[in-house]
């Protein structure tokens, strides 16, 4: 059975607007199911609605249906909060209106391109209003795309469709590659995977998988091995491998077993560069040097999982940091959406590799870090900190192994 493409690599396209403007209508009509509960009643979408579906030539997307952001009273308040959640990880976004234009959509316009998002505009219903010309003219001066439409009568659909096309950044329709760039065509990589109580019976998880696909993409060559296997693996390698990639729970023993002439690093680190921003999530790691003892350190996860007993995030990265601080660390953990909007109690923030989302949404948490003046950084990379392996970690990445070393300096 063919699976789907990951939510994580899809194109996020997000609708907003006012209540009762047709966005459900809109959504259902461009996915040509009844996907979003559709009433005369304002308020009905109280949720985010997700639908995947493929957009070619872009491929998979994801549109998000929002909750109108112009609800009112105390579950309103709820349902603007988790919208505006919501253009934290969209990439592109869409303003549903019914044809009016008012300061409300004046200031979703402005908060959306201050996100420098790529942004249309759709004026719905237009079997009932027509826009004012004076507004479309202003749009098209602001370089905003529009497009009229009637969900009733199909009208203006396939025009939405090509905006969309249109508005697809480039860096999604060609997006990087995970290691493929590093390793070339011909080139070996290994692969370090441990099967313990965290792998899933029967599967790898995402990053691996993913991590594979991707060598394929490239032309590259793939083996892959547990920790135990490695030396063995590359003892059996006519040549020596371009890099070993391994779990970040193995990095002590996979630096030990890896020469020092071959690049090593793991998934995680990877995935800073691939779904974040890995210089300044390698900067971020620096900041373990400031940490004291009693200091606040906040652990994200992007998905939602039963932790088991040597949980990474909740043990074993709070037993590496707290030897390497010397003392007691307070630490909380967040999962999912669930991130707190003040930032001024931590020293440190630690995110996972954000397997699971897309690339923006990541960045929307790393600037929010930024602003907040809060080191961010990665599991791998704290780790390897931790460890005493971070610079090694980072030979494959010259410009931010060179970064971290101008900041040392």
């Amino acid at each position: 059975m063919t699976q789907a493409a990951p939510k994580g690599l899809r194109l996020h396209i997000g609708l907003f607007g006012r209540r009762n403007v047709g966005k459900s209508s809109l959504l259902n009509a461009i996915v040509r199911q009844q996907v979003s509960i559709v009433s005369e009643v304002a308020g009905t979408t109280t949720d985010p609605v997700e639908k995947p579906m493929e957009l070619l030539p872009v491929g998979p997307v994801l549109f998000i249906d929002t909750a109108g952001i112009d609800d009112e009273g105390a579950l309103g308040q709820l349902r603007i909060d988790r919208t505006r959640k919501t253009i934290d990880r969209v990439d592109v976004a869409v303003i549903v209106t019914d044809g009016g234009w008012t300061d409300f959509e004046d200031r979703l316009l402005e908060e959306l391109i201050g996100r420098r998002l790529p942004v249309a505009v759709v004026f719905n219903k237009s079997d009932l209003a027509r826009p004012a010309a004076e507004t479309v003219a202003r749009l098209k001066d602001a370089d905003v795309r529009t497009v009229s439409t009637c969900c009733l009568h199909n009208e203006g659909i396939l025009d939405f469709r090509q905006v969309l096309l249109d508005m697809a950044p480039a860096d999604f329709i060609d997006s990087p590659a995970i290691v493929g760039d590093i390793v070339g065509p011909g080139q070996t990589a290994v692969l370090v995977v441990p099967i313990d109580k965290e792998a899933p019976r029967g599967r790898l998880i995402l990053p691996q998988v993913q991590t594979i696909r991707d060598l394929l993409d490239s032309d590259g060559l793939c083996i892959v091995v547990k920790e135990r296997e490695l030396r063995a693996a590359l003892d059996n390698l006519k040549r020596p491998p371009k890099i070993v990639v391994t779990d970040s729970q193995a990095f002590l023993k996979v630096a030990a077993d890896t020469p020092p002439e071959v690049w090593m690093t793991s998934f995680s680190v990877l995935y800073a560069r691939f779904k974040g921003d890995l210089i300044t999530q390698a900067l971020g790691a620096t900041a373990v040097e400031k940490l004291k003892p009693n200091d606040n350190v906040l652990v994200a996860e992007a998905c939602s999982h039963h932790p088991i007993g040597e949980d990474i995030g909740r043990v074993k990265i709070p037993r590496w940091l707290t030897q390497y601080v010397g003392g007691k660390l307070n630490f909380t953990t967040v999962q999912g959406q669930d991130f707190p909007e003040d930032l001024s109690p931590y020293r440190l923030v630690i995110h996972c590799g954000a397997c699971m989302w897309n690339r923006r949404t990541m960045l929307s948490r790393i600037l929010q870090c930024r602003r907040a003046g809060v080191p961010v950084t990665n599991y791998g990379l704290v780790i390897a900190y931790s460890l005493g392996i971070f610079e090694r970690a980072l030979e494959p990445f010259p410009a931010a192994l060179e970064a971290c070393r101008n900041r040392a300096e």
